[in-house]
């Protein structure tokens, strides 16, 4: 039996090296960070979205800038009022014109007429406070952008964990395969001397099928973890795995509890701000019912030939205009956005109270989690050192075959619980830095 230990070893080793061949690529977590802020897909889509309110604000700078339009008509007519309009533009009436048989059968008149039109906002409420909820909700995209991007960090994080865990699983089985096949020659010596009955050795060989086949399932759960972190950075790895630089700590470190959530939290920030342009765009439906203010002028260039700018003439004015009544649709429009700025104000209530009430879950899981690690940690070395002894017990004949057995499959448990509790108390601490950041 003291051979057992040199063989583990050296097919633990032996495997290590050559799990998954040349498709492996090294990664570390530095990198991934990099390559999910330049490539991630969902973090794209965020800011496109932020981008798009970018669009949204621009357009509000009408509220203060002309509006400036260029044209050049030409027409052919011999309507009585359009041909005289048409050479009075032109400048070129004369005596005759004014001949009764001429005004009301006129020749055939061309005009070609090039105009300059400026419009000229002065003065609309409605629009001031309708700019400031683009505003707002620019704001609030821009901030949901970097929530994203934390949020995204986040699931990275956590899937390079998984990836590490994966890792330390197939290490974790390739050594319990290689103990279940030295225990399973051992078995088989003591059966072809007659010192066991078959049905132990039947027992040993489902119990080295058995460790085969998590094995196998363990690799296949590092497939699954590259695929994620594939999927998370938006690259084709198609036939190739992921192996991290660094393996899974297993290490404590001092609780840092927060029993208040961040005011500055970028989620939050950005719910405040879309229920802010909720109560901007109910002001905007407010001041739709006062007048507006607005100036216009136009330059205008008339002549019988094309281009032709022989008349000119300007325009200048503006309009003081007040919708009085159009049927409650400004009414039904204030009342929709009252009841819209009321939602929102209660969303955002809810939001603070499901996020504070996530963070106390989290505190108290951090504890849990802490001594997980700490009782799985003992449990593990009790069950290495029972299966130290259960193994010189059963050398020397005073054990059976089923209680190395079951002290084998107690180790590789208590070993891989051990590894999961490590995993959840390092995820539950990046949650809850993620919960006050």
């Amino acid at each position: 039996m003291k051979q057992i230990p040199i063989i583990i070893l050296i097919a633990a080793v032996f495997k290590a090296g050559f799990v998954f061949g040349q498709d492996t690529l090294k990664i570390s977590k530095a990198d991934l960070k990099q390559k999910l802020t330049e490539q991630n897909l969902q973090l794209k889509i965020a800011r496109q979205n932020a981008a798009a309110a970018q669009a949204d604000y621009r357009q509000s700078h009408a509220l203060f800038l002309p509006n400036i339009n260029l044209s050049h008509t030409g027409i052919v007519t011999t309507n009585p009022l359009m041909a005289f309009g048409s050479k009075l533009n032109q400048e070129i009436l004369s005596p005759a014109d004014f001949d009764p048989a001429l005004l009301n059968d006129p020749a055939r008149t061309q005009n070609f007429a090039t105009k300059i039109e400026v419009q000229q906002p002065l003065l609309n409420l409605d629009g001031l406070y309708g700019r400031k909820a683009a505003h707002s909700k620019l704001q609030a995209y821009q901030l949901q952008t970097q929530r994203t991007q934390e949020y995204l960090e986040l699931e990275l994080s956590k899937s390079y964990m998984q990836l590490q865990l994966a890792y330390r699983a197939v290490k974790v089985l390739q050594k319990a395969d290689a103990t279940a096949k030295a225990n399973l020659k051992l078995v088989e010596n003591y059966f072809q001397q007659g010192l066991l009955q078959k049905t132990d050795l039947l027992n040993v060989q489902v119990r080295v099928n058995e460790v085969a086949n998590q094995l196998q399932y363990a690799k296949s759960n590092v497939r699954n973890a590259s695929d994620y972190l594939a999927f998370l950075l938006n690259e084709n790895n198609a036939g190739k795995v992921y192996q991290p630089t660094d393996a899974l700590e297993n290490k404590i470190d001092e609780e840092t509890f927060s029993s208040a959530l961040p005011d500055n939290r970028k989620d939050i920030q950005a719910m405040e701000l879309s229920s802010a342009a909720y109560g901007q765009i109910l002001s905007s439906s407010k001041m739709a019912f006062l007048p507006r203010l607005n100036a216009f002028g136009s330059y205008e260039m008339y002549d019988r030939n094309l281009f032709g700018t022989s008349a000119k003439g300007y325009l200048l004015g503006a309009q003081l205009s007040w919708n009085v009544f159009d049927g409650y649709k400004t009414i039904g429009k204030f009342e929709k956005a009252k009841a819209d700025y009321q939602k929102a104000s209660t969303e955002t209530e809810q939001y603070k109270a499901q996020s504070q009430l996530e963070l106390n879950k989290t505190n108290r899981q951090l504890s849990d989690a802490k001594n997980k690690v700490q009782l799985t940690q003992l449990a593990f070395e009790q069950s290495q050192e029972a299966y130290r002894i259960r193994q010189n017990r059963f050398a020397q004949g005073l054990d059976k075959t089923t209680d190395l057995l079951q002290s084998e499959t107690q180790l590789i448990q208590k070993e891989l619980e051990q590894l999961q509790a490590v995993f959840e108390y390092q995820l539950t601490q990046d949650y809850l830095e993620f919960l006050t950041k």
